[in-house]
């Protein structure tokens, strides 16, 4: 409240009156506003400067990067080769043009599959990549996932620092999530790499790479294509089978018309629709090869049955050779490689290398 004037109430005759001065009012000692919040800012800087000391003079730690990064993929060839090149010209295209890019899909247990592919069809070393994409067309990867096992992220990076030949991309590698990893290998795929078809292949497959070429440079009428080695039959409802479908009352008792999982192709105006939907969106069945074949009935393919894909052995026309139908692939596939590798019928040199494309 402001002090209280000595003035008496106005009058006329106090117009020509001096007025009075103000009471003197005693000062009344108080704390300062201001005091207190310059002691507050000098306690929090001074509790800054102590901190800031301790963290500057303790020692740093190692933070280890994961290869991974949320929502994205890498291609560790090309990051391979953009390093090696140092800003020069040889390194690789945006979203190089080819014929086809062959993902073969692995996982964190098979480091003795992906040796042996690496030891027979599979070249070792990003040379031998670049000669056989050059000659074929084809450009091979490997296509892994992440996982929570720091160890076995640690052995996969080792790998891929030896090697260069993978795919990562952002999902969490499980058997029961194959649905969910297709189709993130074909949306990274699509963004990485500008190609005519887009294969899917396991890693426990014998597989002729000049000869796949040739089967997808082959015209086509019809430019959504699904190539395979194309099946029905009834759908396993029993779960203690092994290829037990959880959602088989959606089906029926035949399944629809789809290919064999260990490899088929889809081409790019196909795979450009996947790419192009939200993950959330496509029903996944419990079997990556009836879920793919679902994907397609939506669509307005044409499903390209071929034989040659799926063949028991090695032959002059043979393209993929793996133990069908008794295993999803070669049974015992590390001994089985090398010893189909080994038949001059099996690894003998193509002999209509393609053109540089």
């Amino acid at each position: 409240m402001p002090p209280t004037s000595t003035f008496l109430p106005y009058s006329k005759d106090d117009k020509a009156k001096r007025p009075k001065a103000f009471a003197a009012v005693p000062a009344t000692p108080r704390f300062s506003l201001s005091l207190l919040i310059s002691a507050a800012l000098f306690f929090v800087g001074a509790v800054g400067i102590v901190f800031a000391t301790v963290v500057l003079l303790r020692s740093p730690r190692v933070v280890e990067v994961s290869v991974f990064r949320c929502g994205k993929a890498e291609d560790t060839l090309r990051t391979f080769r953009s390093r090696s090149s140092a800003g020069g010209d040889d390194g690789l295209e945006d979203r190089p043009k080819l014929l086809g890019f062959v993902g073969v899909q692995t996982g964190f247990e098979s480091a003795d599959r992906r040796a042996s592919l690496r030891s027979t069809w599979f070249p070792s070393d990003p040379e031998g990549l670049a000669s056989m994409e050059k000659s074929t067309g084809l450009a091979f990867r490997f296509v892994i996932g992440r996982t929570k096992n720091t160890k076995k992220m640690a052995e996969l990076r080792s790998e891929e620092e030896k090697y260069h030949d993978f795919l990562f991309i952002d999902v969490e590698e499980e058997y029961l999530k194959l649905p969910q990893k297709t189709l993130a290998y074909f949306k990274a795929a699509h963004s990485l790499f500008d190609a005519e078809f887009y294969v899917k292949a396991d890693d426990d497959i014998y597989l002729r790479p000049d000869r796949l070429a040739i089967l997808l440079a082959k015209d086509r009428a019809h430019r959504q294509t699904y190539i395979g080695c194309m099946k029905k039959g009834p759908v396993i409802t029993d779960p203690k089978m092994k290829w037990y479908e959880s959602s088989g009352h959606l089906i029926g008792n035949e399944y629809f018309l789809h290919a064999y999982g260990p490899i088929y192709a889809l081409s790019a105006e196909v795979v450009g629709a996947l790419a192009a939907t939200k993950n959330d969106s496509l029903r996944m069945f419990s079997n990556e090869d009836v879920t793919v074949g679902s994907w397609m009935l939506s669509m307005d393919v044409n499903h390209e049955d071929n034989r040659a894909l799926c063949s028991p052995k090695c032959t002059d026309t043979s393209i993929a050779v793996w133990d069908i139908p008794k295993c999803s692939g070669l049974c015992n596939s590390v001994e089985k490689m090398k010893a189909l590798h080994k038949t001059n019928i099996c690894s003998r040199s193509p002999t209509l290398p393609f053109e540089e494309r």
